[in-house]
């Protein structure tokens, strides 16, 4: 048989299909098309909204504990606090008693981003799982949060 004749559904994964990294990809991957597909929110990408929503949770939250905890890697956190900044949403500061560290806060204008994407981000969310039920997504969600270490993080 042609391989290359094969649908999708034909399309054997042996032991990835057991694979925690294969599936998360896959999940990643399944989530971020559907995001940019016209069903998804507009406006900021989810890595910019993520890092937003979690400065204005923490106001005065430092870059380097802001990068740790959102897996982001220091030159990637610069780069784009660095865009957040320029777009007018993020200012930084540096404390007096640490001149090497940098402090965030949201402006006006990274205030009313943020609540403006959320609405849209959060419902595009509600979506995203339809493939499960809403006792899977939970499920889901709380095993996710276990692996990544936020297990018992209030939702919102």
């Amino acid at each position: 048989m042609d391989l290359s004749l094969r649908s999708i559904d034909q399309v054997k994964v042996g032991a990835l299909s057991g694979s925690l990294g294969f599936l998360l990809r896959l999940a990643q991957l399944r989530a971020f098309e559907d995001f940019f597909s016209d069903r998804g929110p507009r406006g900021l990408k989810p890595g910019e909204f993520s890092v937003l929503w979690v400065i204005a949770r923490n106001p005065g939250i430092r870059q380097s504990a802001l990068g740790q905890r959102l897996m982001i890697k220091r030159a990637h956190m610069t780069k784009l606090i660095r865009v957040l900044e320029e777009q007018g949403f993020v200012s930084r500061e540096i404390p007096d008693a640490d001149r090497r560290a940098v402090e965030l806060t949201l402006t006006p204008t990274g205030e009313d981003a943020v609540e403006t994407a959320a609405a849209a981000f959060f419902g595009y969310e509600e979506t995203t799982g339809a493939p499960l039920s809403k006792r899977e997504q939970a499920q889901l969600i709380a095993l996710l949060q276990k692996y990544v270490g936020l297990e018992g993080e209030a939702c919102r």
